[in-house]
């Protein structure tokens, strides 16, 4: 949702109320019943109090009392005090209660807004288009989802008080108004002169708060960043130099909290004086300017204390949702990025990929140049297929063209002859398996970093995916086997062990092609040569597409290619040599159909 960010009180009510129709009209409903339950019971206590200090005939004195009197004598109660008590009684229930109907609604509401931030959020993120994805800082998306979504729903918290606080102001006033119109009209006028003269603590408020939505998104995407880089910063002894990084912008947030603090206090401290000097100044006018009765001036003391502390409160809320609001637009802003680069639509088609892979003329480009030119190559179905070549050379591009990552911007994939553009782009993933080259690992037990907690897999195919990467062996021999924790990152495994866990993640839902990025790049020998059977025992029963530097999996795989400046090339024989160095000089790079020499 497009929104401006040059707003107030009403733009962000009025896009809450386009969110949650309801709730907020339920909201303002029992908010507004309730202030007018409240000047009954207020305007009830004008009568009441000249009943019992003037006697009955004074109870009319004021207009707000004459209302009263001819309500309770249609009913047989004129000046009856038993009745005015019993109706302020019922007012002051009738008002708390629905005063715990709209806070309940509102927190209700403040709960939900913030769980369909996040779920929008997240929702629209991993619906992106990959460049978008890639695009966005970890620590920035982690900010945007925990603390900014919470910030926003207290912007609606606050807004809500504010107008809750004003309906309850605005009643005060029209019984200030049915007591004296001139006491009403001159607390009204300072009040608006104290609120025009102290509003530059808003302003405050409103930069302070949006300089900590600022510092907050910088500091913890830059926090993430470093806790990802821990350990070679331990080793080298760069924890101090790593976390000045970081003091610069924590002591800014400290200097915008200290500011939002004061701003917040100096408010509420000036309200309080404010309040007190009206009330003596309209004592005065009251007894000895206007000469009103006794009873009158006590009630317009009680309803202009009250209108001045509401509208001091109307304030504060105000104030404190400035404050919250940058957090709303920020979150608001990251939504609408993400949920404009949606990954558009393909076919509706899902190929079994019984024959094959095949990429025809493919060319891409980043913004930094060409990545592929005219390519072309055959994946076979139930075969082990290699990738090699040196470092940006397009190979996990050709891979993230292949997943539909990427859309080529010349020449096409086809899997069993159909362009990957008619084909279903969920569905094809969905028959895909991925390992990384760096294997990413939760802090939780094997199980759920296989299943990654999908409800509709069970233990058994856990299991079965486990045997398959060659896992179960050592999964076998751990403390509680598949319910054992393995560790920050999977630090509690050796590096084959966590390759062949990353293996099992990609296999468990039975997928028809297995891609390896890189995958054993990390590893010794002897586990990379593990991970080489577990892949010659796989060959047959899926595809099998792996990059690798590697000559072991070079070795074992049943068609080669080179990519090379953006090039690709087949190599019909690899020697114990490596397979990234310069190209055989029987091969000829081509960028058109390989063809050997």
């Amino acid at each position: 949702m497009a929104v401006d960010e040059r707003t107030g009180v009403v733009r962000l009510l009025a896009a809450f109320a386009r969110s949650h129709p309801l709730a907020t009209a339920t909201t303002f409903a029992a908010l507004l019943v309730g202030a007018v339950a409240e000047g009954i019971g207020l305007s009830a206590l004008v009568p009441l109090v000249a009943v019992a200090v003037d006697g009955a005939s004074a109870a009319t004195s004021s207009g707000a009392g004459r209302m009263v009197m001819a309500a309770l004598a249609r009913v047989g109660m004129a000046g009856n005090p038993v009745a005015l008590l019993l109706l302020i009684v019922a007012a002051i229930v009738m008002k708390n209660g629905f005063l715990l109907l709209a806070n309940r609604q509102a927190g209700f509401t403040v709960a939900n807004v913030s769980t369909e931030l996040r779920l929008a959020l997240i929702r629209a993120l991993l619906a992106a288009r990959w460049e978008h994805f890639v695009g966005q800082p970890v620590g920035a998306i982690a900010n945007a989802v925990a603390t900014e979504a919470s910030r926003a729903s207290q912007a609606y918290l606050h807004a809500v008080s504010a107008s809750a606080l004003l309906a309850q102001a605005c009643v005060y006033i029209v019984v200030a108004l049915l007591l004296s119109w001139q006491a009403a009209a001159v607390a009204l006028l300072a009040g608006l002169v104290f609120f025009y003269a102290t509003h530059r603590f808003v302003r405050t408020a409103r930069r302070a708060g949006a300089q900590q939505t600022t510092l907050l998104r910088s500091l913890v995407y830059r926090l993430v960043d470093l806790v990802q880089s821990v350990k070679p910063l331990k080793a080298m002894a760069r924890e101090e130099s790593a976390a000045s990084l970081l003091e610069t912008e924590t002591l800014q947030l400290n200097r915008a909290l200290r500011r939002e603090i004061f701003s917040k206090e100096a408010l509420r401290t000036f309200h309080e004086s404010a309040i007190m000097l009206l009330t003596v100044v309209g004592l005065f006018l009251a007894l000895v300017h206007w000469r009103l009765p006794l009873a009158t001036v006590m009630v317009l003391v009680v309803a202009l204390s009250r209108t001045l502390a509401e509208l001091g409160k109307v304030q504060r809320q105000y104030q404190q949702m400035r404050a919250c609001e940058a957090a709303y637009w920020s979150v608001h802003r990251f939504l609408r990025d993400a949920e404009r680069a949606q990954e558009a639509p393909l076919g509706t088609m899902a190929p079994p990929l019984e024959r094959g892979i095949r990429v025809e003329h493919v060319s891409f480009a980043y913004q930094r140049g060409w990545v592929l030119r005219d390519v072309s190559l055959d994946i076979p179905a139930g075969q082990l297929t290699a990738l090699v070549g040196s470092t940006g050379a397009g190979k996990t591009t050709l891979v993230d063209l292949i997943t539909a990552l990427l859309r080529p911007q010349a020449g096409e994939v086809f899997v069993d002859d159909v362009p990957l553009a008619a084909i279903d782009r969920r569905r094809w993933r969905r028959m895909i398996g991925y390992v990384p080259q760096e294997t990413l690992l939760l802090h939780d037990t094997v199980m759920a970093n296989v299943t990654l907690g999908d409800p509709d897999l069970s233990e058994r195919d856990a299991e079965a995916a486990l045997r398959a990467a060659g896992a179960w062996d050592f999964v076998e021999r751990l403390p509680e086997r598949m319910q054992t924790l393995v560790g920050e990152r999977g630090a509690g495994l050796s590096g084959g062990q966590r390759q062949r866990l990353a293996i099992a993640r990609a296999l468990v839902r039975r997928p028809r092609l297995l891609i390896l990025d890189e995958a054993t790049s990390a590893l010794d020998a002897g586990s990379e040569a593990e991970i080489c059977r577990v892949l010659r025992g796989l060959r047959g029963a899926l595809t099998i597409l792996a990059i690798s530097h590697r000559s072991a999996l070079v070795e074992a795989a049943d068609l080669v290619y080179r990519i090379e400046e953006g090039t690709s090339a087949r190599i019909p024989h690899v020697d114990s040599g490596d397979p990234s160095g310069p190209a055989p000089r029987h091969v000829e790079k081509t960028g058109r159909r390989e063809r050997n020499s």
